[in-house]
């Protein structure tokens, strides 16, 4: 038996088996969690675009029909309070994949994954406008 970094090291019988399946267990987890945490920031997207299209359709209703001009403004303030509060829940759960790396980092799982993920926009190692994005 061997103590290394708070972990013990047993080379013989079914512990040494533990330990495997336990490394097993740990990397069939961060898979789980990786996948899950990479939908979760793809739906809060996805919503953002949704209530970004709904702004849009309720103003151009507004401005094609023969209301008031301030016709709706109840419900368009409420909307944009609601995507003020999807986006921070976006930063919130940027947060949350930040530790979860430092997590990674630290259980040595391998599943350190990029921020933003390969592929995004925002890899080319330049800053990306908004617009291009678009």
């Amino acid at each position: 038996m061997e103590a290394t970094d708070n972990t013990v090291a047993m080379t013989f019988g079914r512990a040494n088996h533990a330990a495997s399946n336990n490394n097993g267990a740990v990397t069939v987890h961060g898979l789980r969690i990786t996948r899950d945490l990479h939908e979760a920031e793809a739906a809060l997207d996805e919503a953002l675009i949704r209530q970004a299209n709904l702004l849009a359709t309720m103003v151009r209703a507004r401005r094609e029909t023969p209301v008031g001009p301030f016709t709706g403004q109840e419900a368009l303030l409420r909307l944009a309070a609601s995507q003020k509060a999807m986006l921070d829940a976006s930063g919130e759960l940027a947060r949350v994949h930040g530790k979860l790396l430092d997590v990674g980092r630290e259980m040595g799982s391998g599943l350190v994954d990029d921020c933003p993920p390969a592929g995004s926009a925002g890899d080319a190692g330049r800053p990306v406008a908004l617009a291009d994005v678009a």
